[in-house]
């Protein structure tokens, strides 16, 4: 059975926030989150996991407005990438500009477009790989990114341009009797999801993910992260769809960031996706250890209003 994305995207990147209290950001990223600033460039901070070969996973930009600077897409080669632009184009897709030399760390090969709600994403391939290793027992940082779920008022139509133009696949939607569908998981390789999309009052950051070791690793950054006096909103428990383990928490700028692990490898392409239904306590949290979703928490999650629709990055 193929896992392969058809128009060769392969795995979640790199997520790049734009900050208006950078240096707070950069502190929090790197003491508190457990991520490695492998790199300054004037305003920038890259930010990588110990386990993971990506250059960075997290880029920091200081920047007057808080906004999503883009969310990056592997690829296999420069000709999936040259494909994938031209099919964008002709799709009438709106590109930031054409595939060529990526100027950021890492160098690589690869391209900018708006997606439907107007975020910017990037897909690009030949990026060098840093030197990584294993995360040992007891390490309570991140090994690697795990996935981004992003805010839409219009959950489906996001859903289908990810689909139509980039061949994300469906693994599951949580749905509620009152509002509809309410997430949409979408993966682009075995894993159950590297982009989810859920329904918010605007486009925004709704979290971004961050895998750790096992359930030990897990608990024990949750803790750390909890001491330092982080606001926490939900969690630690497990979900059903994905059967991955969750905790949230609000960096500094209100940017909800979740560690996790154990998140689930679909072995078929076969998978049928299945509707969850979330006045199911057991759909929000299989352990029954967190506090009921309410609206409250939800709202958390909602996040600013973005900055940064149809507005490239800088850099």
């Amino acid at each position: 059975m193929s896992h392969l994305n058809e128009y060769g995207i392969t795995h979640l990147r790199h997520v790049d926030l734009a900050v208006p209290d950078y240096q707070t950001q950069r502190t929090f990223y790197r003491d508190t989150w457990g991520l490695t600033e492998v790199g300054t460039d004037g305003d920038l901070s890259y930010l990588a996991a110990e386990g993971s070969p990506e250059q960075y996973i997290v880029r920091l930009r200081k920047a007057a407005e808080k906004r999503l600077d883009l969310i990056a897409f592997g690829a296999t080669d420069p000709a999936a990438v040259d494909a994938l632009a031209a099919k964008l184009a002709s799709d009438g897709v709106q590109l930031v500009g054409q595939p060529g030399k990526l100027q950021t760390a890492g160098g690589g090969y690869g391209f900018r477009f708006f997606d439907i709600d107007g975020r910017t994403i990037e897909i690009s391939c030949d990026v060098e790989t840093r030197q990584h290793r294993a995360v040992e027992e007891g390490e309570a940082i991140p090994v690697r990114i795990s996935h981004a779920v992003m805010n839409s008022d219009d959950p489906n139509r996001t859903r289908a341009f990810y689909e139509q133009h980039l061949g994300f696949k469906l693994s599951d939607t949580l749905w509620s009797q009152h509002m509809g569908e309410m997430m949409h998981f979408m993966r682009c390789n075995d894993w159950h999801h590297s982009l989810a999309i859920a329904r918010g009052p605007h486009t925004s950051v709704h979290h971004v993910s961050f895998e750790m070791r096992g359930l030990d690793e897990y608990m024990r950054g949750t803790g750390r992260v909890m001491r330092a006096g982080i606001k926490k909103i939900w969690g630690p428990g497990r979900h059903l769809a994905g059967n991955n383990t969750f905790t949230y928490f609000l960096d500094p700028s209100g940017n909800t960031m979740e560690y996790t692990t154990e998140l689930e490898r679909l072995e078929t392409d076969q998978w049928h996706p299945e509707l969850h239904d979330i006045a199911d306590p057991n759909v929000q949290d299989q352990w029954g250890t967190a506090d009921p979703m309410s609206e409250i928490i939800a709202k958390d999650s909602f996040n600013d209003p973005d900055r940064g629709l149809f507005v490239a990055p800088p850099v």
